[in-house]
């Protein structure tokens, strides 16, 4: 069986036999053609996996007959072969998407080489992802084991994105499946270590704590405001490192990124909790204290988090910085969306600009509800698409797109991230318990100690104390919380659907950039 498929055109085909049969030796199949017509017929009707193009044909040239074969196969891959080297015929042939294309004179290993870049691309790609995460898998191994602290593993968790996002684009499911059981035994690590030191982080002047929630604006977002120059402080709401990772190309084309960096959201890791601390600059038991009317509990009518805007100003006045003249977005449609990419030049009056953008969250819990989104985004490479297809055509990217050549910072974070749960764990409350999959509150709480991470006095982890003897559990590594009430309902409802509120690398490290204008 033949490597691959190989049509040649080029009006001086039969000086060329010496090469077709090179190719052939090589284990390729060689058909040729002497001009761009018959050529267009001929993939009209026949599977070719490259065409080798001539530019200069009578008749018609290559890059008109390249036009005309991608309008009958888009996917084809064509090296475009000529004599040519002007500057317009090569805009005009990689405007034309050709794969790839060879001076004349070409040697055969010319041709070969560029077959196997297009063919074998993959393969290699694979093969060299899967070679370098076998050595690697030893040192992540040993880091694991090697009693981390909060930047070691955050330093940890990168390494198993990156790792992550190479073995998308390779084709190795075994490698894929021990990166995933590594990833497992990360989070299972990770919980150990979160158990043993989240709350001594949250003590008054605790020297020994990462940046988390309630600090982020204080140490990574407020430093870089500066008169005369805009910052943007870009809040993506329920935003993971990898799906960052899947974005950053996009904001690169535009933005020069100066600094990549991760923070600990605080738990539980949903939008009412790290989100308000975020804005306030306060673990929600401060909130609660400072702004009692404001703040709302799990089981309260009414919205979590309407007062932002009120907390974060009242932030800006205890840090010195009440004169700084700052503006609040919030966009949660598209409508809202439009209404940003018109106003965005006024914005540049501003020393401080914050915009929350909320479609990934949306996007979360509508993949939960809603059957079609089960089956578009069934795991992270497909959550990671779709939220590229998203930011790339969303009014956010159109609006930082018009401000591209303007004197800009930018600061983009997130509140928290999520992660597919997987394995259901029974949990017992009274009616007042809240229903959330990732963590719960209420009183007389019973559980599986070994499956969640308990808090019976919710100040200890900086959190108010809903009703008395009320007590927070956090779901571990990739478990979900359900009522014995219709368990086999819930547990298949919400199995391998994306959550948050736990305890997980996915969901508490999560990504703070800053970026500048190129």
């Amino acid at each position: 069986m033949a490597l691959a498929k190989i049509l040649w055109v080029d009006d001086e085909i039969e000086s060329l036999q010496s090469q077709k049969l090179f190719l052939e030796n090589k284990g390729y199949e060689v058909h040729t053609l002497t001009n761009g017509f018959d050529a267009i017929d001929y993939v009209k009707e026949n599977f070719v996996d490259v065409v080798l193009m001539d530019e200069t044909m009578p008749g018609i040239t290559g890059l008109e007959t390249l036009t005309k074969i991608k309008e009958v196969n888009q996917s084809i891959p064509v090296v475009l072969i000529t004599k040519n080297e002007t500057e317009n015929l090569m805009d005009d042939a990689i405007g034309s998407q050709i794969s790839d294309y060879l001076i004349k004179p070409v040697n055969p290993n010319q041709v070969l080489l560029s077959l196997k870049k297009i063919i074998d691309n993959k393969r290699l790609v694979s093969e060299k992802t899967t070679s370098a995460y076998q050595q690697q898998f030893r040192n992540l191994f040993m880091a694991l084991n090697s009693n981390p602290n909060y930047n070691e593993w955050m330093d940890i968790y990168k390494k198993l994105v990156y790792w992550e996002l190479e073995m998308s684009k390779a084709d190795s499911p075994e490698m894929s499946e021990v990166l995933q059981q590594q990833k497992s035994e990360a989070n299972n690590e990770y919980f150990k270590y979160i158990s043993r030191h989240y709350a001594s982080w949250l003590k008054p002047k605790s020297a020994e704590a990462p940046i988390m929630s309630h600090t982020l604006f204080q140490f990574k977002v407020l430093p870089h405001a500066e008169k005369g120059v805009p910052l943007f402080f870009i809040l993506i709401d329920n935003l993971r490192f990898d799906q960052w990772k899947a974005i950053q190309p996009i904001f690169a084309e535009n933005f020069r990124i100066a600094e990549e960096e991760s923070f600990y959201a605080i738990l539980p890791t949903a939008t009412q909790y790290s989100r308000n601390a975020i804005f306030s600059g306060l673990l929600p038991v401060d909130i609660e204290k400072k702004f009692p009317k404001q703040w709302k509990n799990d089981n309260d009518e009414g919205g979590k988090n309407l007062h932002e805007e009120e907390f974060f100003r009242e932030q800006l006045k205890r840090l010195g910085k009440g004169d700084l003249k700052v503006s609040f977005t919030k966009v949660l449609n598209h409508h809202a969306g439009q209404e940003l990419v018109n106003n965005i030049h006024n914005l540049l009056q501003n020393d401080i600009n914050v915009i929350v953008y909320n479609f990934v969250d949306m996007l979360s819990h509508a993949r939960t509800e809603m059957e079609v989104l089960k089956e578009l985004a069934n795991d992270e490479k497909s959550y990671r698409s779709i939220t590229t297809s998203w930011f790339e055509h969303s009014p956010l990217n159109q609006a930082l797109k018009k401000i591209a050549d303007k004197k800009i910072n930018i600061v983009m974070a997130t509140d928290h991230g999520s992660i597919r749960v997987q394995k259901p764990s029974k949990v017992i409350g009274d009616k007042e318990t809240t229903t959330n999959i990732r963590y719960k509150h209420g009183r007389n709480l019973n559980f599986e100690p070994k499956e969640v991470l308990a808090f019976r006095d919710p100040a200890e982890a900086g959190l108010p104390m809903p009703n008395v003897n009320s007590s927070f559990i956090f779901a571990r590594e990739d478990m979900y919380l359900c009522y014995p009430n219709n368990y086999n309902y819930y547990v298949n409802y919400y199995r391998n659907t994306f959550q948050h509120g736990g305890v997980s690398l996915e969901e508490m490290i999560i990504p703070v950039v800053r970026m500048t204008s190129k």
